[in-house]
């Protein structure tokens, strides 16, 4: 497993929720970046962004580790989501706050 596998495996699975975006959170440098960041926000979700544009390696490597081709790309509890579409739909389906409550996590938005 090369470093930056590894790298991405150890987010992934040391943090409940994980974000690899275009940007930070607090300044997504990609509208698709900017639409999942807000959905976690508004649902209240504690998360941990990646920004993919400081490291090319991790950009290449996370489209490789998850095999999804586009970023933003959203994990739970070490499981890959989705990319915006799929965040989008279940958001607004009520299926992603479901999804992080019976993960465990704690939902402190709107549900």
């Amino acid at each position: 497993m090369s470093a930056v596998n590894e790298f991405i495996d150890n987010e992934v699975k040391s943090n409940d929720v994980v974000l690899f975006m275009k940007g930070t959170p607090q300044f997504p440098q990609c509208g698709f970046s900017g639409q999942v960041a807000q959905i976690l926000d508004y649902v209240g979700v504690d998360y941990k962004g990646i920004n993919v544009l400081a490291d090319d390696d991790i950009r290449q490597g996370i489209k490789e580790y998850s095999n999804w081709p586009t970023i933003p790309q959203l994990y739970i509890k070490g499981e890959f989501v989705g990319g915006c579409d799929i965040i989008r739909e279940m958001f607004q389906a009520g299926e992603l706050q479901e999804h992080l409550k019976s993960a465990g996590i704690e939902v402190r938005g709107a549900a």
